[in-house]
């Protein structure tokens, strides 16, 4: 699973990165060392402007953990971070938002744990390791997103009508993550990335196709600080060896 990870960058890199068409400069999500569930995390995705129609590349602010359209409270979103590859085209959670709402989740790596037994001398305790591409370069993870109406909030054209939110989509782990947990986020290469955010592409076999394994490149895996494992702790200093 992904349930944790982090994500430096800001808008003006991931624009660059991503080709960004159109982004809100009064929305901001800052970087974080710590992303945890139910954190705004920055994502990519294209969606048609209400006016022209034209098909815009944006970057947007989404709540980590998905609440689907039809859901009666959002209280499930933050069970719902991670979508399994094998069947996020089958369950009904995901499987409207898997055939016309996909996105690219960037990030700089993520957390697996490990557990380590109690000694003499120490209780036992979950290890962090910081995963990543060996190459630094950002990891766009596949992500799906949805959009759920507050029932509570009687103006629709309020923002706070509107909950925006997205999920990870996991894969088998490979490569050194593989020792450390079987599952991991799957990352698309840039080749990939057009055919995955155009919502025109609605054939399921083509999108699987996509996500058949992992993006080219080694992984880089390093023990850090236990400090990781509070969610309230948060800047560069979680990534210092263990």
């Amino acid at each position: 699973m992904c349930g944790r990870y982090v994500s430096t960058r800001g808008p003006e890199d991931l624009t660059g990165l991503f080709g960004v068409t159109r982004r809100d400069a009064d929305l901001v999500v800052p970087p974080s060392w710590n992303v945890a569930p139910t954190d705004p995390v920055w994502a990519v995705l294209e969606r048609a402007d209400r006016e022209t129609g034209v098909l815009e590349r944006q970057l947007r602010p989404l709540r980590w953990g998905l609440v689907p359209s039809w859901s009666k409270t959002p209280t499930g979103g933050a069970k719902m971070i991670n979508a399994r590859v094998e069947t996020v085209e089958e369950k009904p959670a995901y499987r409207r938002a898997f055939a016309k709402r996909r996105c690219l989740l960037p990030a700089d790596g993520f957390y697996e744990w490990q557990p380590v037994a109690a000694t003499d001398r120490a209780k036992a305790y979950k290890q962090p390791y910081f995963i990543r591409p060996e190459d630094g370069e950002v990891m766009a993870m596949a992500g799906l997103y949805e959009f759920w109406r507050d029932p509570a909030v009687a103006d629709a054209d309020d923002p706070a009508a509107w909950w925006a939110t997205c999920t990870v989509i996991t894969t088998e782990a490979t490569d050194a993550a593989g020792r450390i947990h079987p599952r991991m986020p799957l990352a698309l290469a840039p080749a990939d990335y057009d055919t995955w955010l155009d919502p025109a592409h609605q054939d399921p076999r083509a999108l699987r196709a996509l996500l058949a394994t992992p993006s080219g490149g080694r992984l880089d895996v390093r023990a850090v600080s236990t400090a990781v494992n509070n969610v309230r702790n948060n800047g560069p200093e979680l990534l210092f060896d263990a």
